[in-house]
């Protein structure tokens, strides 16, 4: 009985406390106003929106798991002889990098578990992060007003490259080793400054002294302040502008339709991030990963076969493995294609063209509204096409990263499998994307008839001249809904011969972005109603050219 009452004494005083606390920081803050907003807003419930949750919790395990492996790891490259538990190794001169990464993995309690663990989550992050953004890109979630969060996710996963790529180069083992081989290579092949660039971030000629040092500045302290920045803001943003949604009874262009973030988002998500931190212990604890003991510590004049990096940043690999040999001698200065076109100026063009894309969109469509629905991809089979284009591209070039090992596993030549890589990463892209435009077309017309003839049943029925007839019902409002209320942009009129060029060649792009399309049967009042479901939230109607 005494027991139960300090019990009640200690929990009204925690409760008076915390009432407290809230009361001085709402006079302070607009904390009430606030809090109320960010408790009540609606959140989709569509398993899809949930990749960036994924990437967002693997953050938290690289932070938590690379937290404890910091106080550790030792980044000199100065010799030690290893004496640790490793038998294989012991005696062996190493730099204290591997020393210390080799102590980590053997002697420090978890120490193992936390390697693997952090390594898992770092190849989960990036792939989260890739296949959110390909949803984003796929549904049209970049467009207006969300075009600056697409440039903060582009600028994410960018980061995240160059974060995985410093991270798995610090151990100094052959494997790392050969990684900043190759980018010690790709610096100095960058036209007139490249070898002082590479001089500078090596401290003197390859492999020089400086290099790991500097990779773990940056890996530790100066990509993860900037990563929890743009986190942050992508976050805030994502608030701000509210989530884009599908199409479906309820949900229109001006509302947003969800569960209340508390208490339903915030028991899933809570949910989901236990799910991702158990399976990634899980892998951290079962499938190895990276064993820098198997490998041996770095020697610059040796490097082993079945040497690839990891599988997102494999396509640079491919793509130099791919090049043939070109070189160029300009007035003193040696232009090495054969490593500067694959590995500087691709990787350049690539995020280019993601950051420019929703411009370049906007453009073709002469689109200027706000959107908020998400399309299905076979409604926009150009930009869908693209995409499996782009995922075609990559794909050709990560496998030819591993020509060697595939020539070794399926014994045939290694000359002959790179020249089928080199006809594919040109002809596979192109075929990708005609197919994939024909497919979108072909389910747009399936739509088609199912909307006018309806769904078959599964019966069938004898005339009496002895034909056989299907038997049909029309669909439900709810999917007939989610197949007609689409926004597909008509292709824009041509300007005349007499107008200036960028205007004829944005007619011809939007001809060809949206000139092929399959019509849904729809009535006048059902046409109505599309449009003010898909209508500009802010104006109410089609933005006007000089908005």
């Amino acid at each position: 009985m005494l027991m139960r009452r300090r019990k009640a004494r200690v929990e009204a005083r925690a409760r008076q406390a915390a009432f407290q606390a809230y009361v001085v920081a709402d006079r302070r803050a607009p904390v009430s106003e606030l809090a109320g907003q960010l408790l009540r807003k609606a959140f989709p419930d569509h398993w899809s929106f949930l990749l960036g949750e994924i990437a967002l919790y693997s953050f938290v395990v690289l932070v938590l798991t690379g937290s404890f492996l910091t106080l550790f790891f030792d980044p000199s490259l100065a010799e030690v002889r290893y004496t640790g538990s490793y038998g294989p190794l012991r005696g062996l001169l190493v730099s204290k990098a591997y020393d210390s990464t080799l102590q980590l993995s053997f002697d420090v309690r978890g120490g193992l578990l936390m390697r693997q663990m952090h390594h898992w989550a770092a190849l989960v992050f990036v792939a989260a992060v890739g296949v959110h953004m390909l949803r984003i890109f796929f549904t049209g979630a970049f467009r207006r007003p969300r075009e600056l969060n697409w440039a903060v996710g582009v600028t994410l996963f960018l980061l995240a490259l160059l974060e995985g790529f410093a991270g798995y180069s610090l151990p100094d083992d052959l494997l790392s080793g050969t990684g900043l081989r190759t980018a010690n290579t790709i610096v100095e092949s960058i036209p007139v400054v490249g070898t002082y660039l590479a001089f500078f971030a090596w401290g003197g000629p390859f492999p020089g002294d400086a290099i790991t040092k500097r990779l773990y500045i940056v890996h530790v302290l100066f990509v993860p302040g900037v990563l929890i920045a743009l986190i942050a803001v992508h976050l805030i943003m994502v608030v701000y502008l509210k989530h884009t949604q599908w199409s479906e009874q309820g949900k229109t262009n001006r509302n947003v339709v969800g569960q209340p973030m508390f208490p339903s988002f915030v028991g899933k998500s809570t949910g989901l991030s236990l799910m991702v931190f158990g399976v990634l212990a899980v892998m951290g604890a079962i499938a190895q990963i990276n064993p820098i003991w198997a490998f041996g510590p770095y020697v610059p004049d040796q490097v082993s076969t079945d040497a690839q990096p990891d599988w997102y940043v494999g396509f640079l690999e491919g793509a130099l493995r791919l090049m043939p040999g070109v070189e160029w001698n300009v007035a003193g200065h040696t232009f090495m294609w054969n490593v500067l076109l694959p590995a500087v100026v691709v990787p350049a063009l690539l995020f280019l063209v993601l950051y420019c894309y929703p411009a370049f969109e906007r453009w073709v469509t002469g689109d200027l509204v706000e959107h908020h629905l998400c399309d299905r991809p076979r409604d926009r089979p150009v930009r869908t096409g693209l995409g499996v284009a782009a995922i075609v591209f990559y794909g050709v070039l990560l496998l030819a990263g591993g020509n060697d090992v595939i020539a070794t596993v399926f014994r045939v030549s290694v000359d002959g499998l790179t020249w089928i890589f080199r006809v594919l990463v040109f002809v596979g892209p192109v075929l990708a994307y005609l197919i994939t435009r024909r497919v979108c077309l072909a389910l747009q017309l399936h739509e088609r008839r199912l909307l006018e003839e309806g769904e078959e049943t599964g019966e069938v029925y004898q005339d009496l001249p002895g034909g056989m007839t299907e038997s049909h019902e029309g669909l439900d409002r709810r999917r007939r809904y989610k197949l007609l209320v689409r926004d597909i942009p008509l292709p824009l009129a041509h300007p005349g011969r007499g107008a200036p060029l960028h205007r004829r060649l944005q007619a011809r792009l939007s001809r060809w972005y949206y000139g092929e399309r399959v019509e849904v049967p729809t009535t006048a009042e059902e046409r109505l109603q599309i449009t003010g479901r898909t209508a500009d939230p802010v104006s109410g109607g089609v933005g006007s050219p000089q908005e």
